[in-house]
């Protein structure tokens, strides 16, 4: 993942494309289409974002716990 930090952003944005498309696929008029791109986009913003949260934590407990002179077993 690098340095970089707006992949929940690339995400959202890919996630709003996608959605358009479909909208407009489906019949939708452009009020709806907007609202479902925008719903979509807030939706995966979120859930990218907690789900590189969460590595992140996990990736810094391991390396504080990664003394094997600390470790049971």
């Amino acid at each position: 993942m690098g340095k970089f930090r707006g992949w929940h952003i690339m995400a959202g944005i890919a996630a709003m494309l996608l959605a358009g498309l479909f909208g407009t696929v489906m019949g939708l008029n452009n009020t709806a289409t907007y609202l479902a791109s925008g719903v979509a986009f807030v939706a995966v913003s979120l859930w990218v974002d907690s789900r590189i949260t969460r590595r992140r934590s996990a990736v810094r407990k391991i390396g504080l716990d990664a003394d094997p002179s600390k470790r049971e077993g």
